[in-house]
């Protein structure tokens, strides 16, 4: 039956190998059916139906609560991406000299630009060396001490593909009361994800990457107990209590994450999301991470037996997701990426080597011709 669906919900180009999920991935086939329908829709109607619009951004944080298995909808809010969910934390806390923190030196500039920001308010921001450490967490850990204030990780590494132990880390920073916050744009998606089992106090991830879904849209978790020690810093019609009530001069901050959300909803992004959510509804996320394990797997064993070839990511079973990153001696990346592309294998350059990922729908028989290609360029 899935691979029926697959069939019917990925309808690539024949000769394209896309491995590049970590970056932008396709829409299903019902994503672009919901895009097209909202469009005619306001091309006939207008906003004539805009009630049904809110319902519809209901439901999506109703999605979204069960995807990552938040105690309520009243917890997500719905951002442009996750940059701006980061920048929400990061400017929000009311920060003291002195404080420190934590985070690796492997983050995307969006984990730790809005960080290092800090630093004119006396912060200080601490990049801890994980590449090649056998326990990357206590590598995290040991750089905590009694100023510490947050740690910020990705869920799992853009570049290298690490996946972290996330409730090792929480159960960590709970029981010293630091703050915990996840990128979890490289997760989920990919695999189940649970901010509650992890003791997130905030999570954020964009829609365009595992999500399938498009960019401009992204979820931001905020832990019910951290919401009003964020300070705003945006303003508008939308982030009030009694939203829609235009007269009210009196007005107050919305308790629920909406907070978050100064102005007009995405409502393209919001039924393209949703749209590509009930796909992971209905495979379920058990399914799509096995699927993703397997064809991960399948590179790795290809790859490892190349005697040109070095993973980067790392090969035990709870230290990857859905990457791979790879080096090939003597060669230069860039050449590499740009030859596996002209070969219509789509992918990214990262980490000093060539980054694969697959998602679920990726057949086998992409990935060994890709690796064929692959093998014929070095």
């Amino acid at each position: 039956m899935i691979e029926n669906l697959i069939k019917d919900e990925f309808p690539l180009q024949k000769d394209l190998i896309y491995l590049n999920h970590a970056a932008v991935a396709p829409w299903p086939r019902r994503t672009s059916d919901a895009v097209q329908q909202f469009a005619i829709e306001n091309c006939t109607y207008g906003a004539s139906h805009y009630p049904d619009w809110v319902k519809k951004e209901s439901g999506l944080r109703e999605q979204i609560k069960c995807l990552i298995n938040a105690p309520s909808s009243d917890d997500i809010a719905l951002l442009k991406n996750t940059s701006e969910a980061l920048s929400v934390v990061a400017s929000g806390l009311d920060w003291h000299p002195g404080d420190n923190i934590v985070t690796s030196n492997q983050e995307f500039p969006s984990n730790s630009i809005p960080w290092q920001a800090q630093g004119d308010k006396g912060v200080e921001f601490r990049a801890v060396d994980i590449q090649g450490k056998s326990d990357p967490e206590k590598a995290l850990m040991d750089a905590c001490d009694k100023n510490t204030r947050l740690l910020t990780i990705s869920s799992v590494q853009y570049g290298s593909g690490l996946r972290m132990d996330l409730i090792r880390l929480g159960e960590f920073t709970r029981k010293r009361g630091i703050l915990f916050c996840v990128d979890a744009i490289q997760t989920i998606g990919a695999q189940p994800f649970d901010v509650q089992a992890i003791h997130a106090d905030f999570a954020m991830a964009d829609a365009h990457k595992w999500m399938l879904g498009p960019e401009g849209i992204a979820l931001f978790y905020c832990n019910a107990k951290m919401r009003d020690c964020l300070i705003l810093h945006e303003y508008g019609w939308h982030m009030v209590r009694d939203v829609g009530d235009y007269d009210k001069k009196n007005w107050e901050i919305a308790p629920s994450s909406r907070r978050f959300e100064c102005g007009s909803s995405n409502m393209l992004g919001i039924h393209a999301l949703s749209a590509s959510l009930s796909l992971f509804e209905e495979i379920g996320m058990v399914t799509i991470e096995k699927y993703i394990s397997d064809n991960v797997t399948a590179l790795m064993n290809e790859l490892e037996q190349h005697p040109r070839i070095e993973l980067v990511t790392p090969r035990a079973a709870n230290r990857y997701a859905g990457i791979v990153t790879f080096k090939i001696d003597k060669k230069d990346p860039a050449d590499i990426h740009r030859a596996l592309l002209s070969k219509n294998v789509v992918c990214a350059q990262r980490f000093g080597g060539i980054r694969f990922s697959p998602h679920f729908y990726t057949g086998r028989d992409k990935i060994m011709d890709s690796l064929e290609i692959l093998f014929s360029i070095i």
